[in-house]
This record gives C-alpha cells, sequence and structure tokens, in this order.
C-alpha cells in the first residue's frame, strides 16, 4: 500500500470515529444517554398549546415543525408506555410499551392544530403499522395523542379526509390515543439534526424517509406555511 493511500484510509478511519464514535461516547460519559423526564404542564410556555404526534425516529419529526413560524419548541421523548423515566435504550430495544413523540410547543393565533395534521400526514407512511421506514418494531410506529376533546375531533376528521383523499391505496392505520404521560428523552436527543448534523443527514439519507415522501406527495410534499 503506497503512503498516500495509507493515509486516505486512516483520514478515512479517523472521520467515521469523529462521526459515528465520538458522539456516542459523549453521551455515555456524561450520562445523558440514562435520564429522561416527565414533562409538566409548567413546562409549556403561557399563551402556547400543545400537540404530540409519534412519527417514527423523534429525530426526523423535530425539523418540520421547528421550522414554522407558532412554533415555540419541539421536544423528543417517549409516551404511550407505562414504565417511568424509560431511556433510550429500554424504549428502543421494545417491552417498555413507549413509542418515540414529539410534543410541539404552538401558538394557536399563528397556526391552525389542523395545519400541524397537516404536516404531521406528510412526514409519515399512515399505511405502516410495524414501524417506519428503516426503524422496526412497535416502538416506531405512528400516533396521535390527544390533549382535548376538540384536538381528537380534529385529528379524526383530518384521518378521515386523508384516507378519503386517494393519496393511499391502503387503509390508514396511525392511530388516535388519548395524551398520556410524556417523557422528554435526554438531552443528546434534543435538537439532534443540529447537534449531529452530519450524522443526522447521513441516517435520515439512508432511512428511506425522504424517498417515500418525495415519490409519495411530490410537489405536494410542503405545505405553503409561513416559516421562521
Amino acid at each position: 500500500m503506497s503512503t498516500r493511500l495509507k493515509w486516505s484510509v486512516i483520514a478515512g478511519v479517523l472521520i467515521l470515529i469523529g462521526i459515528f464514535v465520538i458522539p456516542e461516547a459523549y453521551a455515555y460519559l456524561t450520562k445523558r444517554n440514562y435520564e429522561s423526564e416527565a414533562v409538566t404542564e409548567a413546562d409549556v410556555p403561557e399563551g402556547y398549546q400543545v400537540a404530540t404526534f409519534a412519527g417514527g425516529c423523534f429525530w426526523c419529526m423535530e425539523p418540520p415543525y421547528e421550522k414554522l413560524d407558532g412554533i415555540y419548541e419541539v421536544i423528543s421523548g417517549y409516551t404511550g408506555g407505562d414504565t417511568e423515566k424509560p431511556t433510550y435504550e429500554e424504549v428502543s430495544a421494545g417491552g417498555t410499551g413507549h413509542i418515540e413523540a414529539v410534543q410541539v410547543y404552538y401558538d394557536p393565533e399563528k397556526i391552525t392544530y389542523e395545519q400541524l395534521l397537516d404536516v404531521f400526514w406528510r412526514q409519515i407512511n399512515p399505511t405502516d403499522d410495524e414501524g417506519q421506514f428503516v426503524d422496526r418494531g412497535y416502538q416506531y410506529t405512528t400516533a396521535i395523542f390527544y390533549h382535548s376533546e376538540e384536538q381528537k375531533r380534529k385529528a379524526e376528521q383530518s384521518k378521515k379526509a386523508l384516507g378519503e383523499s386517494g393519496w393511499f391505496d391502503k387503509d390508514i392505520v396511525t392511530p388516535i390515543r388519548k395524551a398520556e404521560e410524556f417523557y422528554r428523552a435526554e438531552e443528546y436527543h434534543q435538537n439532534y439534526y443540529k447537534k449531529n448534523e452530519f450524522r443526522y443527514k447521513f441516517y435520515r439519507g439512508n432511512s428511506g424517509r425522504d424517498d417515500y415522501l418525495e415519490k409519495k406527495w411530490g410537489e405536494d410534499r410542503e405545505l405553503e406555511l409561513p416559516k421562521k
């Protein structure tokens, strides 16, 4: 092996270590991978309402909402199960009853719940009840968690309209469930697409999500909503 090729290989290995190993080691050493906390009403900013959506990997569900005007914050977490303060390892392994989800804090004066639902449908495959894209298992399934009877009614109407729209040739299986205890995921996972941009893009690009959504929605994938 030539010296030039040898150093190219070494450089490639170092890059992969930087992308994949260092973030995991940092999370382990700071114990950020082992703590989740229950979200309370006090955590919701005054004047904002809460919407909770599960769309598979929560890393991929933050960006579509955070870029919209009227959104205060999007929190990645776990919900739907019985395990208290679940860890990422526990949820991703299955068996906790929890699924990955996001809570969206939104200003109803600037963006409506119906619009949030429209965004949600354009991030997922609502006909898949065994996971989402490359992520398989119950912990990566979809769901809409309603926080009021009004949200429930609007979610049911939106789901029915989607089923009748002709966009999908299979049944819409995304369940509409009452909101339960929501646990904020470890800080390591919050805004992952910003903190670990290259690694996020690598994962997302190989997950099959964007290929599916582009094929399914085409030009209708992006809604004309005010951006920040």
